[in-house]
């Protein structure tokens, strides 16, 4: 090609110590292999057409000949597959263009829109995809010859995902809570966060994905979504918060009859949004005073001692020794 790059071998005699190999009067790259051949990277020419090689030594330089004719073509570039072709719509990704004829390339365009790339070899050429919209096809520009479209030179752009909703939206800082979140883009999805931790999911369909919140500190992070379309954006709508799970300090009173209704005040922490109070695994009718109060009513159960525990969306509270009622 006019864009040069050909390894040439060139036969003759006389060749040791050679100085100079020229295409057309034009200097190449070249290593003397033995006083009979030498091999020469082509350099670019301007046009196409039929230069001489001529090789020069101390002992002069050779003559010229039909022996030694070099033809420059220029071959319209074919691009035969596009890697990878898939890519966010605001552009950004890397793409090897593989075919022919690529020396000398002025141009690669997705859909029309030039693209930042290098020429790797007359075979290969690095691209950066621009912004764009659906499939597009990757063309190729070298002396005035753009590459045929082919199916085979597609490119497709894919929107980012967006979540609109996590439910429930709350779950304990342990991990665990299973999360569904609703939204769009999700198919092919190749990770879903919680505050930038991986957690394990499922894609149901393009508007739904399943997950399993993983381990984190209390407080409230965005849940996105990352697919071959970048990353959901962080809104007020992703958001999920960990919580710790409740404590329960004492009860008071901490003791009652066996046929229950003892009004107990329970005393501790996190008991804001508490779902459930039990006496040793019995739920008990509650009313939440504060984040550090409940008052609850005992129901029946048999004499002895048992375990008073809050639960909420951040869990159930561990059993300790301040959280007993001896039921008498």
């Amino acid at each position: 090609p006019v864009g040069g790059g050909t390894e040439v071998t060139i036969t003759g005699a006389n060749l040791t110590g050679a100085t100079q190999v020229t295409f057309g009067g034009t200097p190449a790259g070249f290593w003397v292999n033995s006083d009979t051949s030498i091999t020469a990277i082509a350099p670019a020419a301007e046009a196409a057409g039929s230069v001489y090689i001529r090789v020069t030594t101390i002992g002069g330089r050779s003559a010229t000949g039909t022996n030694n004719r070099f033809s420059y073509t220029i071959s319209t570039p074919i691009v035969s597959s596009v890697d990878s072709n898939v890519g966010p719509a605001d552009g950004g990704t890397w793409v090897t263009i593989t075919g022919a004829n690529f020396s000398g390339a002025t141009q690669v365009a997705f859909g029309g829109t030039p693209a930042d790339f290098y020429v790797d070899s007359d075979t290969s050429i690095t691209a950066l995809s621009p912004a764009g919209a659906g499939t597009v096809d990757v063309t190729v520009t070298a002396f005035g010859r753009t590459s045929a479209l082919s199916a085979a030179d597609q490119f497709t752009y894919v929107a980012a995902p967006s979540v609109s909703s996590v439910d429930p939206s709350a779950g304990p800082s342990g991990g665990g809570a299973l999360v569904a979140i609703t939204g769009a883009g999700f198919t092919g999805a190749v990770e879903v966060d919680f505050g930038g931790v991986a957690a394990e999911f499922a894609v149901l369909s393009d508007t739904s994905i399943l997950a399993l919140s993983p381990a984190a500190s209390a407080g409230t992070v965005d849940v996105t979504v990352t697919s071959d379309g970048g990353t959901s954006t962080a809104t007020a709508s992703d958001q999920f918060t960990y919580l710790d799970a409740p404590t329960v300090s004492s009860v008071d009173p901490n003791a009652g009859p066996v046929n229950g209704g003892t009004s107990v005040t329970i005393t501790g922490a996190g008991f804001t949004g508490a779902t459930e109070v039990d006496f040793s695994g019995v739920a008990a009718d509650f009313v939440v005073t504060s984040d550090t109060s409940i008052t609850a009513v005992s129901p029946a159960a048999a004499a002895g001692t048992v375990d008073v525990t809050v639960t909420s969306d951040g869990g159930t509270s561990t059993t300790t020794s301040g959280d007993q009622f001896t039921y008498e």
